[in-house]
């Protein structure tokens, strides 16, 4: 994935382990090779995305794409979503939501905060590993503001 002629780095927010390991295989199966930064919580997900002291600043000239889940420890997803829209930097930046919760409310309120799109994770392993394999393949034609 490119953007303006740059490689686009890839955030993944997911505190699972199985499930980040799953995201990043089959993601790389469909041939994507950007970078991924995992990060297991918000805060850390957040001092890379906005910088310490949330600015945004840091993110400027970046090229970041964002995949959220909305069940961490310390924050919830909708928060970081929230704020990272809300910020001038980073606004534009895609967020795909890619959680377990699918409950209408939830889902209209991410859209309602500018996430670009809102994958329910199934349950099944071999469904989610072919949702993942899929969401890989439109990494590799999206663009990237």
């Amino acid at each position: 994935m490119m953007a303006a002629g740059k490689e686009v780095t890839i955030v993944m927010v997911e505190d699972d382990e199985g499930h980040a390991r799953l995201i990043e295989k089959n993601v790389r199966r469909a041939g994507v090779n950007n970078p991924i930064i995992p990060f297991i919580n918000g805060n850390s997900a957040l001092d890379f995305i906005l910088g310490e002291d949330r600015s945004g600043s840091v993110s400027e000239g970046r090229y970041l794409l964002i995949l959220l889940d909305l069940n961490l420890p310390d924050m919830s997803g909708i928060d970081i979503l929230d704020k990272v829209k809300a910020n001038a930097h980073t606004k534009r930046l895609p967020v795909i939501i890619l959680t377990t919760t699918d409950d209408e409310r939830e889902i209209q309120r991410c859209y309602d905060l500018g996430a670009n799109v809102y994958i329910t994770k199934p349950v099944d392993y071999d469904s989610f590993a072919h949702a993942i394999r899929q969401l890989g393949l439109f990494f590799s034609v999206m663009q990237i503001p």
